[in-house]
C-alpha cells in the first residue's frame, strides 16, 4: 500500500511541476483576478451613470417579490432588496441578472479581442516563416559539370557526380 501511494505521489508531482499546469494555474488566478475588475468596473462605473441616465434606478436593487402565499396572493413591498432578503422574501432578482450579463459581455469581450490579437500574431509569425522559407535557395551548381540542379540532390542528373 505504501508503494502505491509514493508511486501516485510521483506521478503527481510530475504532472504539477509541467510548465502546462503551472501555466493554467496562472491563467486562472489571472482571471479570477480580471473578473473581480470587470464587475467592479459595471457595478462602479457603468451602472450608476445608467442607472441616473434612467431615472436614478439602482440596477442591483431591481427585483420582484413573489407572493408570500398562493392562497392570499398578497405581495409585500419592501424598500430594497436587502430588505426583502432579511424579511426572508422569496424574490427574483433580475437587476442583478441584468449586472452580471453585462459583466459576461465585458470579458467575452475582452477574451474575443485578445484571442483576435494572438491569431494576427501567428498569422505575421507564419507569413515570416513563409518568407524565409521562400527566400531559401531551391537551387545549386554541380561542382563539377557547373549545372544549376535541385538543392536536395545527392547526385548531379548531368554529369551523374556526387554532390
Amino acid at each position: 500500500m505504501l508503494d502505491f501511494m509514493k508511486k501516485e505521489l510521483n506521478e503527481f508531482k510530475a504532472f504539477a511541476i509541467r510548465g502546462n499546469v503551472i501555466d493554467m494555474a496562472v491563467g486562472i488566478i489571472i482571471g479570477a483576478a480580471f473578473g473581480k475588475i470587470v464587475d467592479s468596473m459595471v457595478n462602479d462605473v457603468i451602472m450608476p451613470p445608467l442607472g441616473w441616465l434612467m431615472g436614478k434606478v439602482d440596477f442591483a436593487n431591481l427585483y420582484l417579490t413573489l407572493p408570500t402565499s398562493l392562497v392570499d396572493g398578497t405581495i409585500p413591498h419592501y424598500p430594497s432588496l436587502e430588505a426583502a432578503k432579511a424579511a426572508g422574501a422569496v424574490t427574483i432578482n433580475y437587476g442583478v441578472f441584468i449586472n452580471t450579463l453585462i459583466s459576461f459581455l465585458m470579458v467575452a469581450f475582452a477574451v474575443f479581442l485578445l484571442i483576435k490579437g494572438i491569431n494576427k500574431l501567428q498569422a505575421a509569425a507564419k507569413k515570416e516563416e513563409k518568407a524565409a522559407e521562400d527566400a531559401a535557395p531551391t537551387v545549386k551548381h554541380c561542382p563539377k559539370c557547373f549545372s544549376e540542379i535541385d538543392i536536395r540532390a545527392t547526385k548531379c542528373p548531368h554529369c551523374t557526380s556526387d554532390i
